[in-house]
């Protein structure tokens, strides 16, 4: 409605001029007005008068005069002074003096600008956001219209390994901050016309780029329409990482599960689109979001299919036992030895109270205390420069562990649940997840401090229901194990051989489900004539 609105109010603010055909054209109260000088101080003062702003004037035969504007540190500086300013200079004396501005612009755009992205631009805003992006304005005395040329630059990043999810296989290849580059790292995996990008502005002060880009045909329509409508309704000042597009279009907010899969690997947002989910890029960052995500999409890494199906089955299911271990584990201590001390081995027993006699403080305080501390120094070693993050964070942790030890604080066997613990998170791909299990721990260790095992096993349940009730985009989050599908069960915790994923989930990709042909599994060669038996040879 707005965009309707805005349309109204321009044909109805509107005065005769001249198009470049000599016919008669309505020209809007916003578009630029026909003073150079005036055009060029309105873009100083509502700039501020910024340094980085660069304006050039130049004479353009007998036409009149131009001024090219563009942004330092965002524009090609080469490519402006070669390939717009340099072919300007060359040509300016053949332009005829008979000509009209309007039809000097459209000759400047037409054959003396080298540059493929050239386009014309008619208002304030189109301007200000052209000329913020690094493209390079061209204004002309006596004319309505502006030129703008794609001189995008400036420094970037190099493309380099992703630092947050390492593979033992494949692609060494991360995104970086540039949009446009991490689409073209896309665009290069995929080379399919259906592979489709829109981008859009969103942040009022900020205007940050954001682009959603899926395969036509198999992403499902649905999906598509619904996150084009979650970010179109985002209203807000600034975006300046895909977390404040995922805080703001996820299905449920009060949960510790992530509803959105946030990756820096291009393979990875490659595989998610061939299975018909849709990417979200935010300029100014190398995580993308993929959506719909999957529960058990957080425990698979890139390197499984670059692998044999029994090797990434056996670290799957060893990634979800370890993640298991990271939730209960000081819960299932805490309630054995307050509660349940009879389902302990009675050797075991022995020797644990022992190590707790000198101990003033119930189970649940000693995890409590060792948790927290192990916290703090993964939070430290994570802020701390590299060089001696990971040394403080080891040293830390074996100094105080030994030392609270040996003051009777905690246990060794407390001790021990903790690192183990701690060790069995690092094992999650998926660092929001493994996030999500850091709080959960704690919440099952005050329910198992006070009701037992029984208490821990209702919460247990009650977190299974809670992920069976959450959706991803309309998609159940424990899809395709809640609601059970035999057909997509193959790419769970568990990985079939790759010629047996035939098709793609079904209640992500409703149109083309269907990713491989048939007889795809391998044969052997077939024992010919000219190959005798072994039998035949002895």
């Amino acid at each position: 409605m707005s965009f309707l609105r805005k349309i109204l109010k321009k044909k109805k603010s509107v005065k005769a001029g001249e198009d470049l055909s000599g016919q008669a054209a309505f020209i809007p109260e916003d578009y630029f007005g026909n003073n150079l000088d005036k055009n060029v101080k309105k873009i100083i003062e509502t700039l501020g008068n910024s340094s980085d702003i660069i304006i050039r004037k130049m004479e353009i035969g007998r036409t009149g005069r131009i001024a090219i504007i563009y942004t330092d540190g965002l524009a090609d500086d080469k490519l402006i002074d070669n390939n717009i300013i340099g072919e300007l200079l060359l040509t300016k004396e053949s332009m005829d003096g008979t000509i009209s501005e309007q039809h000097s612009l459209h000759i400047i755009k037409e054959k003396l600008i080298s540059i493929s992205g050239v386009k014309s631009i008619y208002d304030w805003d189109q301007l200000f956001h052209s000329l913020l992006s690094g493209e390079t304005i061209i204004l002309m005395d006596n004319a309505n219209e502006a030129l703008s040329i794609s001189t995008v630059g400036g420094e970037k990043r190099a493309l380099t390994e992703p630092s947050t999810e390492l593979t033992i296989r494949g692609s060494r290849i991360g995104f970086i901050e540039r949009i446009r580059t991490n689409t073209s790292l896309i665009r290069s995996r995929i080379k399919n016309p259906n592979l489709w990008l829109e981008t859009m502005q969103i942040g009022k002060v900020t205007q940050t780029d954001v682009a959603i880009m899926y395969i036509n045909g198999i992403a499902n329509d649905k999906v598509i329409k619904e996150v084009r409508k979650r970010l179109k309704r985002i209203d807000i000042d600034s975006i300046l990482d895909t977390g404040y597009i995922e805080q703001l279009i996820e299905d449920e907010t009060f949960t510790t599960f992530p509803t959105l899969y946030i990756t820096e690997r291009p393979d990875v947002v490659t595989a998610n689109l061939l299975e018909g989910k849709v990417a979200i890029f935010v300029d100014g960052t190398p995580f993308v979001l993929t959506a719909p995500a999957l529960f058990v999409e957080f425990f698979q890494a890139a390197d499984d299919y670059y692998f044999r199906f029994d090797i990434a089955t056996g670290i799957r299911l060893l990634r979800v036992l370890a993640f298991i271990i990271s939730i209960i584990a000081p819960s299932i201590y805490i309630a054995a030895t307050t509660f349940h001390q009879e389902m302990i081995p009675t050797l075991l027993l022995i020797t644990i109270a022992a190590q707790r006699e000198a101990v003033p403080f119930p189970s649940f305080v000693e995890a409590v205390i060792m948790e927290v501390i192990f916290e703090i120094l993964r939070e430290a070693g994570i802020r701390l420069p590299k060089a001696i993050g990971q040394t403080v964070s080891i040293v830390g942790a074996l100094v105080i562990g030994q030392a609270a030890v040996q003051a009777g604080i905690v246990s060794p066997a407390m001790v021990i649940i903790v690192s183990i613990t701690a060790i069995a998170n690092f094992s999650t791909p998926s660092f929001s997840m493994a996030i999500s299990a850091r709080l959960i721990r704690f919440l099952f260790m005050i329910i198992a401090a006070t009701f037992g095992f029984y208490g821990l096993i209702m919460a247990i349940l009650v977190m299974f229901i809670h992920l069976c009730d959450l959706r991803s985009f309309g998609v159940p989050y424990m899809f395709p194990l809640a609601p059970f599908t035999p057909s997509n069960a193959g790419d769970t915790v568990i990985r079939l051989p790759i010629w047996t994923l035939k098709q793609r989930p079904r209640l992500i990709s409703q149109k083309n489900i269907i990713r491989s042909g048939k007889n795809q599994e391998p044969h052997p060669p077939k024992q010919t004539a000219s190959q005798p038996k072994k039998e035949n040879q002895e």
